[in-house]
């Protein structure tokens, strides 16, 4: 066979696996198989066209779409090109030659996944088993000291009962098991009766408080969570964290006992905007005054959120209005989140004045929804260029479902419930319910709070 023109391991696949796959892909990873050696990628090549071709690897579930096309790129984005994908198919089709190591191309720099400079750590409060076959939810309830990111300076009075950071990542326990993590604000500390003397309870869509906010998402290979220079992200100083942890099992029984949070604080001075990350949809009522519920497919009278049994590519709509009051933010992320019917979330933005922004605007779509690989996404430009959000502009949320036997996903659900066959599915928390949510970061220009 001659090769001579073909795609080698050493010139041109490794550096591509290294920098799109090994996050997952690696020895310990939480993926079933490693693809760090020449013998481990030639073995699983006859897999990577049914997975790369159709956008399932790397898992990245932002996209363009004929009604959704966002005026920026995404940081850290893991999507292979069109060439990348027909590079790995002329490789495998050439017998996956290995090619010379002496002339091996230069492989990307390994992400940066330590938080440097954290001042606060906090661990999961008990070990934790998985074994069997199921996927489990666990939300462990945490006390940080977050004494050492108080602010002690003139900007104390800004901030009130909340600290600046500029940077948290977590560390997985055991990274054979840990999928992925979300981590909640409790600044009530409604988490403590939920979690009781184990310190944790089992837990699916959320973490099971009145109002929750969000401060960070983590998948495999993430680098650590850090908002746009001059932005600094604002966490409650008091009560908890509750951090909900996706485990897969390995089939085998496994224990987690050190999966922790890293935090560190923004450091002197005031920065130029104060961010948290909000959480909006998840409506159950008509919409009234430019939020709530939007009529829609299958309602009985009235609009009402209900993904009948066996309904495919059903749709539930929507909106949000800011308030006359609310402040001028930046839009610096997005990210969506629905349950296992769910197959694509669209978000979008309708702008109430005239200006430099446009008057629609589509801020994200994830059309090939996956649970188990849900992230935010971070527009890669600066701050004062990220998409605008202000007084009487409407946040548009549109989630589609699919509740038939066709969904794997759907199928997965039920076998664990002992069920055969779909239900009518509502809002909730639980494995067989749905939700509608999308996820913002939002800045606020810390001299408008000064007014």
């Amino acid at each position: 066979m001659d090769t001579g023109a073909a795609p080698t391991w050493h010139a041109d696949i490794a550096p591509l696996v290294a920098g799109h796959c090994q996050g997952c892909h690696q020895d310990g990873g939480i993926s079933p198989f490693s693809l760090q050696t020449y013998a481990q990628a030639k073995m699983w090549s006859p897999t990577f066209e049914a997975v790369l071709r159709p956008g399932i690897m790397p898992p990245f579930l932002a996209t363009e779409t004929a009604d959704c096309k966002p005026r920026f790129g995404l940081k850290d984005d893991l999507r292979l090109t069109t060439a990348q994908i027909d590079l790995f198919k002329r490789w495998q089709d050439a017998g996956c030659p290995e090619g010379d190591p002496s002339t091996a191309a230069a492989l990307p720099e390994p992400p940066a996944l330590e938080l440097k400079d954290a001042e606060v750590s906090v661990t999961i409060p008990a070990p934790v088993t998985i074994d069997g076959t199921a996927d489990r939810f666990v939300c462990f309830s945490l006390a940080p000291d977050l004494s050492a990111l108080a602010a002690t300076g003139p900007e104390a009075a800004l901030l009130g009962d909340r600290v600046l950071l500029n940077g948290a990542q977590i560390h997985p326990g055991n990274s054979a098991i840990v999928h992925h993590v979300l981590v909640y604000t409790d600044p009530d500390g409604q988490s403590i009766a939920l979690a009781g003397d184990k310190g944790y309870y089992d837990c699916f869509g959320g973490p099971g408080l009145d109002s929750p906010g969000l401060l960070m998402a983590w998948a495999p290979g993430a680098t650590p969570l850090t908002a746009p220079d001059g932005v600094a992200m604002a966490a409650p100083s008091k009560g908890r964290l509750v951090m909900q942890v996706h485990y897969h099992p390995t089939g085998t029984p496994e224990t987690d006992s050190a999966t922790s949070l890293q935090l560190r604080g923004y450091g002197a001075g005031i920065p130029t905007y104060v961010s948290t990350l909000a959480l909006i949809g998840n409506f159950r009522n008509q919409a009234a005054a430019g939020t709530g519920l939007l009529p829609g497919p299958d309602d009985r009278g009235k609009a009402e959120f209900r993904i009948p049994a066996g309904a495919q590519n059903h749709t539930e709509s929507m909106t949000y209005q800011l308030p006359k009051n609310a402040p001028d933010y930046r839009l610096w992320s997005v990210g969506s989140h629905m349950h296992y019917v769910g197959t694509d979330m669209r978000i979008g933005i309708t702008r109430a004045a005239g200006g430099s922004e446009p008057a629609e605007e589509c801020l994200l779509d994830t059309p090939k929804w996956d649970f188990n690989w849900q992230r935010g996404y971070r527009y890669d430009v600066p701050i004062d260029q990220t998409p605008t959000a202000v007084a009487g502009d409407v946040i548009n949320l549109r989630c589609t479902y699919d509740n038939s036997m066709q969904n794997l996903a759907v199928q997965r659900a039920l076998t664990e419930q002992g069920l055969t066959a779909p239900h009518d599915v509502v809002l909730g928390e639980s494995t067989l319910d749905e939700m509608c949510l999308g996820v913002f970061g939002i800045a606020e220009k810390v001299s408008d709070l000064l007014k």
